[in-house]
This record gives structure tokens, sequence and C-alpha cells, in this order.
């Protein structure tokens, strides 16, 4: 795969990626409530959550999943729903006097969560299925292309999802007195909502 192609795909995706989604939005609010670090492991578990869409591709089970919509329906209000579980965790920490006892099972699933965010949102095999294909040569090595291309959106992610990570971490964290953590786990449980209201808005 040539450099100029391999650019191209990386100024198409970009968009996408910056765009709010599940997976920026959960991102977001484990950095707003516990800082820096939690962003990290939230980052981690939506980029592995996207290693494996990648791997679905390879071996053309993103594909299956897009043509049969009951089955990415499914797919789609499972992760709504999870979504969902992680808001009402998050606010009725905020809701209890300490909400700051409650996080430290919290931080040890963050990394799992991130994980099932971007692996039940399949608007990410969208991507793959719709915009990846785009960008590989029919003549070439496929499975070598769709790896090469794959791992450029991975890369892409991380890199976005970290700034994201250290930027919103800055607005809360571990420095925040009790009152200010029960502030930012209730704005971070009001960013999932707000994902849960994107997957559940997507259609497709």
């Amino acid at each position: 795969m040539n450099t100029e192609l391999l650019l191209l795909f990386s100024v198409t995706v970009l968009p996408l990626i910056c765009a709010p989604g599940p997976g920026m939005l959960f991102i977001a609010s484990q950095a707003v409530s516990e800082g820096t670090s939690a962003g990290l492991r939230a980052t981690l578990g939506v980029v592995l959550g996207y290693v494996v869409h990648s791997l679905m591709v390879v071996v053309g089970l993103a594909a299956t999943v897009a043509s049969f919509p009951m089955l990415f329906a499914l797919i789609r209000w499972i992760g709504i729903f999870y979504l969902l579980f992680l808001a009402f965790k998050l606010i009725r920490s905020a809701l209890q006097p300490h909400g700051i006892a409650a996080c430290d099972q919290r931080r040890r699933n963050q990394l799992m969560s991130g994980f099932l965010t971007s692996l039940l949102n399949p608007k990410g095999m969208l991507i793959y299925v719709a915009v990846l294909p785009q960008f590989i040569d029919q003549k070439g090595d496929v499975t070598l292309q769709a790896i090469t291309l794959s791992a450029a959106f991975i890369f892409w992610c991380g890199v976005v999802y970290l700034i994201l990570s250290i930027t919103f971490s800055r607005l809360g964290g571990r420095s925040l007195s009790e009152r200010g953590k029960r502030l930012a786990d209730g704005a971070a449980g009001g960013l999932i909502l707000l994902a849960a209201g994107f997957m559940a808005a997507a259609h497709g």
C-alpha cells in the first residue's frame, strides 16, 4: 500500500474519529470523574474493542453482522442498555454522601467497560465495512491491506482519545473535593447517557 493512499485514508477517518460517539463520551466521562489514568484505561479498553472489530473485518464477520439487520439491532441495544447501566451507577454514586469510596471498583473496571462500550457499538463495524474497502486494491493482498488500514484507524483513535483523556482530566480528577467528585460523577453519568442516546439514535 502506497503512502499517499494511507494518508488519504487517515484524512478520511479522522473526522469520523473526532465526531462525538459512545467511545469518546465514555472516555470523557471517566477522565472527568477519575482523572488522566482513568481516561487512559478507558482509552485502552475502547481501542482494544476496535482491535476486535478489525479482526472481525479480516475474517469477514463484520460484513455478516451488517447484512443481518436484526442481529445488528440486537448488538446495538445490548450496548445501549450497558451504557445506561454504567450511567445509573455513576449517577447513584453522585447522589450518595460517600461517592468517593464507591470509585474503587469502578476504577478496576474502566478498561473492561471501555472495551465493551466500543465492542457493542456496531457503528464502529460500519466504519470498517463502509469506508475501509474503498481504499483496498482488489489486485493486491487484500488481507494485508485490511490489516494496514485497520492499524492506521486504531492508531489515530489512540492519538485522538489520548488527547481527549488529558484534556478532560483537567476538568476533574483526584484533586476534587468530595462535593466536586460527586458533581464530576454526575457529569460523567450525563455524558454516558448522551452516549447511549447516540447509539439509540443510530440507524442501520
